[in-house]
């Protein structure tokens, strides 16, 4: 299939971006990430710069390849990662725009490379949980509920690509922060220091330069994991009891 690619090319973060227009020719069974390889071998054999984008796994659960495909974070499908969308679900003479992640605390680095490092920080403001050293103890030990397992691990699953800020309006990342928050705070092994956990990875956020959520839910529809907004309203929950604990 022959395909115009209208793709967002910036030298730096102090560089002044802009679109620019390719033409490639694709594999109906190629990966998108194998789509823009090809480009980038073409661009190469034409003595040409690449088009910069992140990747590692390819198998959908490093959350590196997140770009914004026709104005949505990882693309049309739902609960899709970029490296997971292939190109059968595009049609021969398509245009596809190509853009970094838009956010103010996702600085561009380089075309589709953006920084997301604000997320790393959010989750190193959570510190340690409690465990016992020494020989790991059978799972049984420590009965959980399965209905608390299963939120914990559906929380779990987050990998941190960052699409739910891309999609955000306000570049908000509560549903990242709850998800951190939700699978360690509802399992027991992380329930110790739950309240001192969500005021610091709250605070990290808001220093971090990340937006306020207003309940839109767009995040829970782009997120390529299908995190739930109800982690959202968990963390509010820790967050107050935890505020109101403090204040006595």
């Amino acid at each position: 299939m022959k395909l115009k690619l209208k793709i967002w090319r910036q030298k730096s973060k102090t560089s002044k971006g802009k679109f620019e227009i390719y033409h490639v020719d694709a594999n109906e069974h190629m990966s998108f990430l194998e789509m823009l390889d090809v480009l980038n071998e073409q661009l190469v054999a034409e003595k040409k710069e690449p088009v910069a984008f992140e990747h590692d796994c390819r198998e959908g659960i490093c959350g590196t390849c997140g770009m914004v495909i026709n104005g949505r974070p990882h693309g049309l499908l739902q609960g899709t990662t970029t490296c997971q969308l292939h190109m059968r679900f595009f049609k021969d003479g398509d245009t596809i725009v190509i853009e970094p992640y838009k956010a103010k605390a996702f600085p561009v680095i380089k075309d589709l490379v953006v920084d997301r490092s604000p997320l790393d920080k959010i989750i190193q403001a959570g510190g340690f949980i409690s465990i016992n050293t020494g020989q790991a103890q059978d799972a049984n030990n420590t009965p959980i509920e399965k209905d608390i397992s299963s939120k914990a691990f559906d929380a779990a699953a987050c990998i941190g690509c960052g699409a739910c800020v891309a999609a955000c309006p306000n570049g908000a990342a509560m549903l990242f922060t709850s998800a951190k928050i939700s699978h360690l705070g509802l399992l027991p092994q992380g329930s110790v220091e739950t309240d001192r956990r969500v005021m610091r990875m709250v605070v990290q956020m808001d220093k971090e330069g990340f937006g306020s959520c207003s309940n839109i839910g767009a995040c829970e529809v782009e997120c390529p994991k299908e995190i739930k907004l109800t982690n959202i309203a968990r963390m509010n929950r820790y967050y107050y009891k935890s505020a109101f604990a403090s204040d006595n």
